[in-house]
């Protein structure tokens, strides 16, 4: 715990769901958190119950298709809290459809949030860890980035794009630099990623799975810390992470 005190994490998407669960988990080993996404309020409140608990929180209301807002959000850290250690590239759209649906508007904020997005945080955060001469980026893909499912065809194609952009990086960026690369997988997990569905045969075929018990938020932000706490010379590149019912 000790060696992430008062290191600095930006988590983007963290209003909800996975994204506030690792807030909490990672103020709880001592890490400055800058709690960045577009509603405000909700960024308000888990502050204040990160602070209520004893730790760390900022908050910078950001949109992740923007780069400018990206790239204010980085500056935002270091002026807050005087580097950037970790970045959690969580914001993310799921509104699946199937393609004959022709759902356009929905393939394009998809690209914008899920794809885009991630490289806008990756170009903030860079500058800063190669300077630094640390860092640790975090992409947060899906088991739909290993596996097309009906209906899924372009929602995986971004979370695909996420595993090879931090793949991509992994490769390129020098040893000496100490910039370490992530990619988490999670599969089903209780969070509002379905009520972006407005495709109707998609929400049948989603109440039809019998059985399924999804992930906790809470469960997908262990896994963020495991690989967060790991030692300098431990790399975690990627982790799966499935409910037990989940078979696809």
């Amino acid at each position: 715990m000790a060696a992430m005190e008062n290191k600095t994490v930006i988590i983007t998407g963290a209003s909800s769901g996975i994204g506030q669960a690792t807030a909490k988990e990672l103020a709880r080993l001592g890490m400055n958190v800058v709690l960045a996404a577009r509603r405000e309020e909700k960024l308000v409140r888990i502050q204040q119950e990160i602070e209520g608990s004893g730790y760390k929180a900022a908050i910078k209301t950001t949109d992740v298709t923007s780069r400018q807002q990206m790239e204010d959000l980085a500056r935002f850290a270091v002026d807050t809290y005087g580097g950037i250690h970790v970045l959690v590239n969580n914001a993310g759209l799921m509104p699946l459809s199937f393609m004959r649906k022709l759902k356009v508007d929905e393939w394009d904020r998809m690209v914008d949030v899920n794809i885009k997005g991630v490289l806008y945080g990756i170009a903030a955060v860079l500058p800063h860890m190669e300077q630094q001469k640390e860092g640790h980026i975090i992409n947060i893909s899906s088991v739909a980035g290993h596996e097309v499912m009906p209906s899924s065809a372009v929602y995986s194609g971004t979370k695909f794009a996420v595993r090879a952009i931090t793949e991509g990086l992994r490769k390129e960026l020098p040893a000496d630099l100490n910039i370490r690369s992530t990619i988490i997988s999670p599969g089903a997990v209780a969070t509002e990623l379905t009520q972006h569905i407005t495709d109707e045969d998609v929400k049948k075929m989603f109440s039809g799975q019998n059985g399924l018990i999804p992930l906790r938020s809470e469960d997908i932000a262990a896994a963020i810390r495991y690989a967060v706490e790991q030692p300098p010379s431990v790399s975690v590149n990627e982790i799966i992470v499935r409910p037990t019912t989940q078979n696809f």
